[in-house]
């Protein structure tokens, strides 16, 4: 337990003051109800989509606390976790005076939104072995540090950190310490949102556009107390969340056991391509995964990436990223991708 953290110390002081605006469809919940709905000034012609959707997303949220074992008040749900991540810069942040800290290599949104957001983004490296520096975290935090970015499994490198180093940071960073899950279903370690009772600072981001399978629909999860879900309830968008991508998100979650199936593929998939690649000469380094993804670590990754591209195949070359010089991230597929990727590294080994 962080005693150190107090919440309503941490809340910039016009988002505490903020009336937030209330939409035709918060001051009346019951639009499910068959009634004439003369409030919201939309078109009365149905086309199933004619209507405002809920603003507070009830039903999406309602099956997402029986599957995770959280309170709906625990929740926030976003358009992606983009949005997700952007409500926390604006609503604990202040512009010209804070800072965050993120830990290069890693998600490169939280930098941007930094930028976007006229915050200071202090950068620690991860150690060479891609693990948490703990002490220089720490050491670079003051009394305007909001907000410190984890990504576990980490992007790219695809590793899961140490539960102790973590816990260590949750107990001594003053700010919101925000685990950026997008990947967690591919890893076998459990989620950190069981642990929110625990830790007052802690945040969890989720999505659905991964293990879920729907990046279309753009749905990111917020996991967090009740008090830091109502501060960024209050300021998000009214309708943030659209009706279709509440109902295609409650259609894909009523169906978890076809997801687990999906989800044991890739994992099955993960380990075949990792041994698969040991064959490849110029592949010099893999490094363990726990997401849908493998960095590996080549010769001339510049070469290997347009070599790949030539053969229809369309990976993404990390190289600009600290420690990962000559890097490729290959996403992992489904078994036929992965056998065409496969048979063209190969190819290319002469």
């Amino acid at each position: 337990m962080n005693t150190n953290f107090n919440i309503k110390a941490l809340i910039r002081p016009n988002v505490v003051a903020l009336q937030p605006y209330s939409s035709a469809r918060d001051e009346f919940k019951d639009f499910d109800q068959e009634m004439i709905f003369l409030d919201a000034n939309e078109n009365p012609f149905k086309n199933g989509v004619n209507r405002y959707p809920d603003p507070q997303q009830r039903s999406v949220k309602s099956v997402l606390a029986t599957q995770k074992g959280v309170e709906t008040a625990q929740i926030l749900v976003g358009n992606g976790s983009d949005e997700v991540l952007d409500l926390l810069f604006r609503a604990f942040c202040e512009p010209n005076s804070d800072n965050v800290i993120t830990l290069p290599p890693t998600y490169g949104m939280y930098k941007v939104l930094a930028g976007i957001n006229a915050v200071e983004n202090r950068e620690v490296l991860l150690t060479n072995t891609f693990e948490l520096n703990v002490a220089e975290i720490l050491k670079q935090q003051d009394k305007n540090s909001k907000l410190l970015f984890i990504c576990s499994p980490n992007n790219p490198t695809g590793n899961v950190f140490n539960v102790a180093a973590v816990s260590e940071l949750l107990e001594n960073f003053n700010g919101l310490v925000v685990l950026d899950e997008a990947y967690i279903d591919f890893s076998e370690s459990s989620s950190w949102h069981t642990k929110l009772s625990a830790y007052p600072n802690l945040v969890v981001t989720q999505t659905l556009s991964k293990a879920y399978g729907m990046a279309g629909i753009r749905l990111g999860i917020c996991y967090a107390s009740p008090e830091i879900i109502a501060t960024l309830t209050k300021i998000k968008p009214p309708y943030n969340v659209n009706q279709l991508t509440q109902q295609k998100a409650l259609k894909r979650l009523s169906d978890i056991s076809n997801i687990k199936k999906e989800i044991d593929s890739i994992k099955d998939e993960r380990h075949k391509l990792s041994k698969a690649l040991l064959e490849v000469d110029f592949i010099e380094k893999i490094y363990p995964s726990e997401a849908n993804f493998i960095l590996v670590s080549v010769d001339d990754a510049k070469k290997r990436y347009k070599q790949l591209l030539e053969n229809g195949i369309v990976i993404r070359n990390r190289s600009s990223q600290p420690l990962c010089e000559n890097t490729l991230r290959l996403t992992v597929g489904t078994p036929e991708e992965n056998n065409i990727l496969i048979r063209v590294l190969k190819k290319l080994n002469s």
